[in-house]
């Protein structure tokens, strides 16, 4: 009697065992399946901004064969050029002018055989500002240098004028940009969830993103395109 009393203990103890462990398992099987229902969605907001900073490189050329006669010109124009800033509203610690480079065109083991000048002196004068409007009227103005007898350099890559969107700027709209990109990916994944008759669940990853910033377009570069993608994945539920 003993030994069937404790035998059917056993097979009592045993079934409880392998209903729960049943139900540990199915249960184990539903998250696993429900964990496996996710869908990833991008949010993307983009806004344009005017350029907070500007550095504005003014770099001409000089050409001669008395390094006291150039250096004489250097003055005088650069003279002019610092009037003509500080003129139209450009204060003195935002200017800085480099130290010439000059060329000696007979010491050029590559150059040509003869040259009809033996010095080329190149100076530049840059101004760093925040004054973005200003500098932007004064770059169309370059003309009234030109008729002082200072022929402002173009199209050399290293003197190019560079309009920035500083990260000082960049912060006062980062916040706003997060959340309006953050919507967009909860609208995307919404329209997912309910064509494929579902709900949005909890968010199971998100990355905010990078921020990127770029011209406008090629006419106008100190307006700016901040862009910013955030990934986010959803789990889907019934």
């Amino acid at each position: 009697m003993e030994k069937t009393k404790s035998y059917l203990v056993e097979c009592a103890l045993l079934a409880i065992g392998l209903i729960v462990a049943g139900w540990m398992l199915r249960s184990g099987i539903v998250h696993f399946k429900d964990s496996e229902r996710v869908v990833s969605v991008k949010g993307l907001s983009e806004k344009e901004v005017k350029a907070d900073r500007v550095i504005w490189p003014l770099a001409y050329k000089e050409v001669g064969d008395n390094l006291m006669t150039l250096y004489n010109t250097l003055e005088t124009s650069n003279a002019k050029i610092v009037d003509f800033l500080k003129s139209n509203g450009i204060t003195d610690d935002e200017i800085t002018i480099a130290p010439a480079e000059i060329i000696d065109m007979d010491a050029e083991r590559y150059g040509p055989q003869s040259v009809k000048y033996r010095y080329n002196v190149t100076s530049v004068l840059t101004v760093t500002t925040d004054k973005v409007d200003l500098v932007v009227k004064l770059m169309s103005r370059q003309s009234d240098l030109l008729k002082q007898g200072v022929a402002i350099t173009g199209g050399d890559y290293r003197f190019t004028t560079q309009f920035l969107y500083t990260s000082t700027a960049l912060n006062e709209i980062k916040p706003k940009m997060i959340e309006e990109a953050t919507e967009n990916a909860r609208i995307a994944g919404e329209k997912f969830a309910h064509d494929s008759k579902s709900k949005l669940g909890k968010i199971k990853f998100a990355n905010q993103g990078q921020f990127s910033i770029s011209d406008r377009d090629a006419n106008t570069p100190y307006i700016k395109t901040v862009r910013v993608v955030t990934s986010v994945d959803y789990y889907l539920k019934d």
